[in-house]
């Protein structure tokens, strides 16, 4: 069969065999795909540092009949995250990124629109800053995927939220009024709505260079995190790591 040839952002590697990689990609025209590179561990020129997680590469690979695994042929690197310092904090929102691909992602399905949404993210955590992108890649993750419910009303009785107390709790679709929350629930702020409706209306770009502390959108975030771990039926590894970063 003929070779493949798409954009694709590695979301993971695993080792098979002496020198074998097992890859997950999500590629611009098939969607996630998984494939075996041979000899990936020995081949620079082949591979080089094209399959570290997070790399934007330009995929050659092939489907052979009758086996789940494509064959992994070569990588052409196209962007890395290695060309800019890796810090602890930007190694977690990377791994983050990666993780939310993998978990929310279905095999073989194409998505566009999600494509998109990587690289301009991918751009943005290319400097120190990464709590904007971080929220950005949530918010619009969790829209795209279906898992966004209307944040201007409340869930329960349907009366609109506008300025007023907005609460959601982990095990609950939506926020809720003060009068309908539940118990253990946590509160979002009208600022932290404000903040997601100007996120839908401008690009990743749009934000960049305003300072933005953890503390900034933390409420939405927290409230993203759940819908998508209640979907998922799992809890995020990188969710937590994200939590324990002090700034």
């Amino acid at each position: 069969m003929a070779l493949k040839e798409s954009e694709a952002i590695v979301l993971r590697t695993y080792p098979l065999r002496e020198a074998d990689l097992l890859v997950t990609l999500f590629t611009r025209l098939e969607g996630k795909v998984r494939g075996v590179a041979r000899s990936a561990k020995k081949s620079k020129r082949r591979f080089g540092g094209a399959l570290e997680p997070l790399t934007y590469v330009r995929a050659f690979y092939e489907d052979r009949e009758r086996q789940e695994l494509a064959r992994l042929d070569s990588c052409e690197v196209l962007e890395s995250p290695l060309a800019a310092e890796v810090s602890y904090p930007r190694a977690v929102a990377l791994s983050h990124v990666a993780e939310l691909l993998d978990e929310l992602l279905p095999d073989r399905e194409p998505n566009d629109a999600v494509f998109r949404l990587v690289i301009s993210v991918l751009a943005g955590l290319r400097g120190s800053d990464l709590w904007m992108p971080v929220t950005y890649f949530d918010l619009w993750m969790t829209r795209l995927m279906g898992y966004l419910p209307e944040l201007s009303e409340c869930n329960v009785c349907g009366r609109a939220l506008n300025g007023s107390r907005a609460f959601f709790h982990a095990l609950a679709d939506g926020l809720m009024c003060a009068e309908d929350k539940r118990l253990a629930s946590s509160e979002m702020s009208s600022e932290s709505r404000k903040l997601a409706a100007r996120m839908f209306l401008a690009p990743v770009e749009g934000f960049a260079g305003t300072p933005w502390p953890k503390a900034q959108g933390a409420d939405l975030r927290k409230f993203l995190i759940q819908a998508l771990q209640r979907h998922i039926e799992k809890k995020l590894v990188t969710a937590v790591m994200l939590e324990r970063i002090s700034s």
